[in-house]
């Protein structure tokens, strides 16, 4: 067979050939191009890989020290860390932001009877009412600024936060791979040298703990951290400033924001004054006080850890004699005066340190000052002190400055011996150098500083380790000084902490009558600043009963906000007055009801046996309110009578007294919860109900096995769904955490109100008075939300209707449009006397 060949056209053929010839040349002459192009992306790939490595090393280095750091931010540092005496810090939950169209959150008898109270947490405490976590306060993606009065704990939640973003361990409702930016404000050097740097003090101030291999890689390190949305800062310190101060920290705050605009941050203030920072869209979080069961908790930790490792030391064994810790902690638990953490940790150390001066907040200051100060520190120079700091309203303050304001305490400079020989080379001068100026010795500041009294900062500058200190001090000084000198001063903690503790020390006669001579409608600031005197002032001070008569006034005063009254209530409760037991119960005689309320949380918050027929009686009023009260009040006292009256009242009162029984029982563990277990399966189709609703108020495995099970297998349908209604509440994302409040322009509701008034909503141009509409003729839910937008509206016009809404009679915008004067009036703005506008008298 004959095998034929296919047909190749010559000229495509030799075509090809020669095409092929010319480009095997060029591949061949380009060769060592390509080997280097090769080489050369290899090196990239490289380098990039170098580059994450580095910047790895660089954050693994940073997040150690950032962890060290934070550890040791707390008082006990000398002791123990953070992490082996922290409690998880707790946010008291504002009240829920309202918004039309929104499904409600469901009420329970604690939201409905307890006033929300952020600058006196101690009745919420008491009653167990909702708190968050910090991790929960920053997953509404807002910037959040702690309040609290001064030794509250704000310095130890930002180091708890920091300290688990450090360790790559955040709660849930943080980013992974958070990193955390904390620093004190006397670290930032404020005013900026450079605005457009912003990040410059915080990268210096990072630089000085580095390692010396990491210092040309730490500025990107910050910046990219901050430019990939990783960062958190936390300014500790601004609680501390004065105004003027906290001016500067807003100025970089705003810098920081410019550069940077989706920077989270979250900061302290003091809770009479937060000028500035709700501007920018902080929103202001209270910390939770420590009730008894936190109290517990930390003395059984401090007691462990004390024994353990403190106990068997040398010096400790060589002391006096140690107290059984069994005793030591009944002593200290039994005490049921509201401490702060503060108080609290320097009250178990002077106990367990054995050198207690008793029992009073006052004497664990004293114990602990005494063991810090040095021996050859005279106390009189302590004092001058912290007198001129306050005086000159320099929290932060230059310590050449301080040397000058004790210079008379200070011991004599050494004075060489006479004929002596100077050191060879003393005198001598390098050629082309200046001669630098010797470092002034600082003295008695120097071993102030060195003792833990004093804390140093960045450019020379220092402070006292906690203004309790200080204030403390200063208040000692200034019965030996004019005392009238710091009334004049712009609201600060410093101003305040000296008066407390001059009237816990001296005669602050003069300062009280001041106070109480100037009308301060509607907030009443000038009686409740001295009313937080009343717990460490001596019981025979002169000026004690016009305050407490003034208090009872404030109390009784009908038509005035809860969260008016509530602090007068609060102050009562914290005074530890023997006398306030016997007013709540004189009290009961009203025929008001919101005093009722208020009387019955009042002999609750004290636990006074006496009054417990009185809050039985209470039960049955019209009012579903005291009802409430008188629950939760009973349930706190916890005898068995108080307990009986409350299973009474689950078994045989109204529908809502019922529930109002079964959630406050869900606060007793020790009797109440059984109670709601065994009411689960009675016969009574409105116990079972009730029993329903109180499970939903204890967080225990049990109690919500318990529930599923009544959602599913209760044989009563209003049953079931009274079990369904509280898991799905429980599902729902809290409405207590604060998501970014959206332009007015871009509000559904709001859109949806002027679309029915025939207007529109321009983003260039407040709508002030389409908000003025929805607070007189909108729907209860249209009036509370136009509230969260007036606050930041405030003219003559808007401080009229609101003061007409919270004097008008509906108790819901009363008090919401008092929470929103006193956060009108917290950023530093004045609110004018509502009696101008005819109602508030």
């Amino acid at each position: 067979m004959r095998i034929q060949l296919p047909y190749i056209h010559a000229f495509s053929f030799w075509l090809g050939v020669a095409i092929a010839t010319v480009v095997w040349w060029v591949l061949s002459a380009m060769r060592p191009v390509f080997r280097q192009m090769s080489a050369s992306l290899r090196a990239r790939r490289e380098e990039a890989k170098a580059k994450v490595r580095s910047a790895s090393a660089v954050e693994e280095h940073y997040c150690r020290t950032a962890l060290k750091h934070a550890q040791g931010l707390h008082l006990a540092a000398p002791l123990f860390s953070l992490d082996e005496v922290i409690l998880p810090p707790l946010l008291l939950a504002p009240p829920p932001r309202i918004e039309p169209g929104n499904v409600v959150h469901l009420d329970d008898a604690v939201s409905l009877s307890i006033p929300y109270l952020p600058a006196w947490p101690e009745l919420a405490c008491i009653y167990q009412t909702p708190t968050l976590t910090l991790a929960q306060a920053l997953s509404g993606d807002s910037d959040i600024v702690l309040t609290g009065q001064p030794g509250a704990g704000k310095t130890v939640a930002l180091a708890y936060l920091a300290s688990r973003l450090a360790r790559r361990d955040p709660e849930p409702g943080l980013p992974e791979g958070t990193l955390p930016f904390l620093i004190h404000v006397a670290d930032l050097d404020l005013p900026l040298k450079k605005p457009d740097e912003p990040l410059a003090p915080l990268i210096d101030c990072i630089s000085e703990h580095a390692p010396m291999f990491d210092l040309g890689r730490i500025p990107d390190f910050v910046r990219n951290a901050f430019a990939d949305r990783r960062a958190l800062l936390l300014i500790d310190g601004t609680d501390e400033l004065a105004p003027a101060g906290l001016t500067e920290v807003v100025k970089f705050i705003k810098a920081v924001k410019k550069t940077y605009p989706k920077t989270r941050i979250v900061t302290t203030a003091s809770p009479e004054y937060l000028d500035g920072l709700v501007t920018l869209n902080f929103v202001p979080f209270a910390l939770a006080a420590w009730g008894a069961e936190q109290r517990a908790e930390f003395v059984g930790k401090w007691s462990d850890l004390w024994t353990r490792f403190v106990a068997v030391e040398a010096w400790a064994q060589t002391g006096p004699e140690q107290v059984d810790p069994i005793l030591l902690n009944r002593w200290l638990t039994a005490d049921t005066a509201l401490l702060t953490p503060l108080e609290m940790t320097l009250k178990t150390w002077a106990a367990y340190a054995g050198d207690a001066r008793g029992p009073r907040p006052l004497d664990a200051i004293e114990s602990h000052l005494r063991r810090a100060t040095p021996a050859d520190a005279p106390r009189e120079a302590l004092e001058m002190l912290a007198l001129q700091i306050h005086l000159a309203v320099e929290p932060v303050f230059d310590p050449r400055k301080a040397r000058e304001w004790i210079k008379s305490y200070e011991p004599p400079e050494p004075v060489p011996a006479p004929g002596a020989e100077p050191e060879p080379n003393k005198g001598r001068k390098k050629p082309g150098r200046a001669e630098k100026p010797a470092a002034p010795s600082l003295g008695l500041i120097s071993k102030l500083a060195e003792s833990g009294l004093l804390s140093q900062h960045r450019g020379s500058r220092m402070r006292f380790l906690h203004p309790v200190f200080g204030g403390y001090l200063a208040g000692g000084a200034l019965s030996n000084y004019k005392p009238e000198a710091v009334l004049d001063q712009p609201p600060w903690s410093g101003k305040f902490l000296a008066m407390q503790y001059l009237a816990a020390r001296g005669d602050a006669s003069l300062l009280a009558d001041r106070l109480l001579a100037q009308m301060d409608r509607p907030f009443e600031r000038n009686l409740l600043t001295p009313a937080r005197w009343l717990r460490d002032a001596p019981r025979s001070a002169p000026w004690r009963g016009k305050v407490m008569a003034s208090l009872v006034e404030l109390l009784q005063h009908e038509g005035q906000p809860l969260n008016l009254r509530g602090q007068a209530l609060s102050a009562f409760i914290a005074s530890n007055d023997p006398a306030v037991a016997a007013l709540f119960r004189q009290l009961f005689r009203s025929p008001s009801a919101e005093l009722l309320q208020m009387s019955a949380l009042g002999s609750g918050a004290i636990q006074d046996a006496k009054a417990v027929e009185d809050l039985t009686g209470l039960l049955n009023h019209p009012s579903p309110n005291v009802g409430r009260a008188a629950c939760l009040a009973l349930v706190k006292i916890g005898t068995s009578a108080a307990i009986d009256g409350v299973a009474s009242a689950l078994l045989h009162g109204e529908e809502h007294l019922r529930r109002a029984a079964a959630e406050a029982l869900a606060d007793h563990p020790a009797e109440g919860h059984a109670i709601l277990m065994e009411g689960s399966e009675v016969e009574d189709i409105l116990v079972r109900r009730a029993v329903a609703y109180g499970l939903g108020r204890v967080h225990q495995p049990w109690a919500g096995e318990l529930l599923a099970k009544m959602q599913v297998e209760d044989k009563e349908w209003i049953v079931r769904t009274s079990a369904t209604e509280v898991m799905e509440n429980k599902l729902r994302p809290d409405p207590h955490v604060p998501r970014r409040l959206p332009p007015p322009s871009e509000s559904p509701w709001l859109i949806e109100f002027a679309g029915k008034q025939g207007l529109g909503v321009s983003p260039d141009k407040p709508p002030t008075d389409l908000l003025l509409s929805a607070l007189k003729t909108g729907a209860e839910e249209e009036r509370l939300a136009a509230l969260t937008y007036l606050r930041m509206m405030p003219n003559e016009g808007v401080f009229g209707v609101l003061f007409q809404v919270m004097y008008s009679g509906d108790p819901v915008l009363r008090e919401a449009a008092f929470l929103t004067l006193w956060e009108m009036s917290a950023r530093g703005i004045e609110v004018p006397d509502p009696v101008q506008f005819g109602v508030g008298y």
